[in-house]
């Protein structure tokens, strides 16, 4: 476990621009275009003398009542998540070319010999190589995420006191300790969802002798094009649609958080109105998806790929 630790720490060392710094600089400059917009709406609001008194203040409060507090808590809600799922796709990219250059990178500069040379198993390193962008960078991401979502309700929330809303209340709408528990909460769910996506990209990253990135891509993309030429052929008579969704989109794409929340779900979401969009992205709401057996078949064949990249480790030189 002490060399786990390590090895892991090593990871961060080496990735802490990406890891670390991308998610406190994308938060950063979210935070600045909201401050930069509530400045330029509170001067044009005082030029033109558009301000949130008398009869603007007047709708305000009248949107403050029994029936339209859930949709302020929402609102309050959905700003919250927003910014995570800001940083969560800008994670998705910093994470792909992450595993793209996991494994390919010793072979390149020559240091795998020196790992090598090292009293460390290939599959110690490998797994510490998964761990590092399942679990070690989407937690820094969420810690930045809510620190982030925090800052944003209290520049909101002071802003509107300023003019006559009372704070208290808004934050009384709004609920940032089940935001925070939700998105902690989805860590979990994101490591298994995301084994397809990594695996794929950890084993193309073994195996590929240059050129890693359009292997993962242009391999998985090339065999849907050809199904679907077959297809309009009538050679055969393959759900091309599946296809993407399900081999492809799959391993390319499962390392974007929040895609276990298929089209039906945003269909139920889309009728069930603001009551049942608080359930929607409650964590429980979300682990629903594990008793679907595709998941589990799709995990299964993820861990696999990242055995075959252990396994590709031990010989893979280059030389």
């Amino acid at each position: 476990m002490k060399t786990f630790y390590w090895l892991v720490k090593r990871e961060f060392w080496e990735h802490r621009g990406g890891f670390l710094w991308t998610p406190v600089i994308v938060g950063g400059i979210f935070l600045l275009l909201n401050l930069m917009g509530i400045a330029v709406g509170e001067a044009f609001g005082a030029h033109h003398g558009m301000t949130m008194s008398g009869n603007n203040m007047h709708l305000f409060n009248q949107a403050m009542t029994d029936g339209d507090t859930d949709k302020i808590g929402f609102g309050l809600d959905m700003m919250m998540f927003s910014t995570s799922i800001i940083i969560s796709i800008v994670l998705g990219f910093v994470l792909f070319f992450y595993c793209l250059g996991a494994l390919y990178d010793d072979r390149k500069d020559r240091s795998l010999l020196f790992w090598k040379s090292l009293p460390i198993s290939d599959t110690a390193t490998v797994l510490s190589k998964v761990f590092s962008a399942a679990v070690l960078a989407p937690v820094i991401a969420v810690i930045c995420g809510v620190l982030t979502g925090l800052l944003m309700l209290l520049m909101y929330v002071i802003t509107l006191s300023f003019h006559g809303v009372s704070a208290w209340r808004l934050l009384t709408l709004a609920h940032p300790f089940q935001v925070i528990a939700d998105l902690v909460g989805s860590i979990p769910l994101y490591v298994l969802w995301a084994l397809p996506t990594l695996g794929w990209l950890l084993l193309c990253s073994a195996w590929a002798r240059s050129k890693p990135f359009l292997w993962a891509v242009a391999l998985p993309v090339g065999v849907g094009v050809v199904i679907g030429w077959f297809n309009l052929l009538g050679s055969i008579s393959v759900n091309n649609l599946w296809y993407w969704k399900n081999v492809c989109g799959r391993v390319l794409l499962s390392i974007f958080p929040g895609g276990w929340l298929g089209q039906n779900h945003m269909m139920q979401l889309s009728n069930g109105g603001v009551a049942h969009a608080l359930d929607f992205l409650h964590v429980a709401h979300a682990y629903q998806v594990l008793g679907t057996p595709s998941i589990w078949i799709e995990a299964a064949v993820g861990a696999a790929m990242i055995a075959g990249a252990i396994w590709l480790r031990r010989w893979r030189d280059d030389n």
